[in-house]
């Protein structure tokens, strides 16, 4: 597999506080990399490594199978980055915000109408960014952020303080990149269900760590269904199920069963119809990635 983005033991300190220990972090190439992790957890410092911000205490840094340390403008001009808040000329149009940025990194002028339409904000380029609402500024960064093409987009934290329709935007827009126009993306988040909407790889974070690194489709593997089963008799139902061999838990009335095929629930309904029990509800209980991501975060900081 073709890694955009590889890191070996990325550890950064300050001081005897450690904001990042140890970090093996894989990008493939074209995904959409979600990094999550509570606020504080380290994703900014990473980032900012990664951008060549900040220098790591240790570790190396891959970016297109290159060197960070070695390479890092020859890197850097194939990366594009909207970290915090972006910046512009609030007294300045759209289509001028981009062309002071276009001269700097010199690239043709006609490129600002293709990022322009890209965010979709082809219509307002000759409007002050002073009028613009808060999703609009924001597509206007990440505008920005594709003006020397990039291969890799480091966005973080893209869709924090807007409103609903907001993030819908930006989320639309994220997810086109990739599939239209060939671009890998690392996008941090404190909002699962933020990266649930969009990423395909996720890395999860806390106090500086790495706990876990897979496709979206495990991590969703995580979230098992248990079954609950409200029925007469409960007590002596969860009995008589023991009785036949079927494990199953009883809390406040309720029988639980973890795990189980669809015959397997049959069997369990059966079993208990033929022993005498009305069944009133057999519903299944889906644990959230949310639930997933609290549980993982909390494990890790209580060890």
């Amino acid at each position: 597999m073709e890694y955009v983005v590889k890191t070996k033991g990325l550890t950064k300190s300050f001081g005897k506080e450690k904001a990042v220990t140890g970090l093996d972090m894989k990008i493939p190439k074209g995904e959409i990399y979600g990094f999550l992790g509570p606020n504080g957890a380290g994703k900014t410092t990473t980032i900012r490594m990664l951008l060549g911000l900040v220098k790591p205490t240790s570790g190396t840094t891959h970016i297109f199978q290159k060197d960070l340390k070695k390479e890092r403008i020859n890197i850097l001009k194939r990366v594009g980055a909207l970290v915090e808040n972006p910046s512009y000329y609030p007294h300045l149009t759209a289509y001028e915000n981009l062309e002071a940025l276009r001269k700097i990194l010199g690239v043709s002028k006609s490129r600002i109408h293709e990022v322009l339409e890209i965010v979709r904000l082809s219509d307002v380029a000759n409007k002050k960014v002073k009028g613009f609402s808060l999703g609009m500024k924001q597509r206007l960064g990440i505008a920005s952020s594709l003006l020397n093409d990039p291969e890799l987009l480091i966005l973080d934290e893209p869709t924090n303080g807007l409103d609903p329709s907001g993030i819908i935007e930006i989320r639309q827009l994220i997810k086109r990149l990739p599939s239209e126009y060939g671009m890998t993306i690392l996008i941090s988040s404190h909002l699962l269900s933020e990266i649930d909407q969009m990423a395909t790889t996720v890395g999860i974070v806390t106090k500086g760590k790495m706990i876990f690194q897979d496709s979206i489709e495990v991590m969703r593997m995580f979230a098992h269904q248990n079954m609950s089963l409200k029925v007469s008799d409960s007590e002596q139902a969860w009995r008589s199920l023991l009785a036949n061999g079927i494990k199953s838990d009883y809390k406040d009335g309720i029988i639980l069963l973890s795990e189980r095929s669809n015959e397997e629930v049959a069997k369990v309904v059966h079993t208990l119809v033929q022993d005498g029990f009305s069944i009133y509800r057999v519903e299944e209980e889906k644990k959230s990635l949310e639930n997933i991501f609290l549980q993982m975060t909390k494990e890790e900081r209580e060890e």
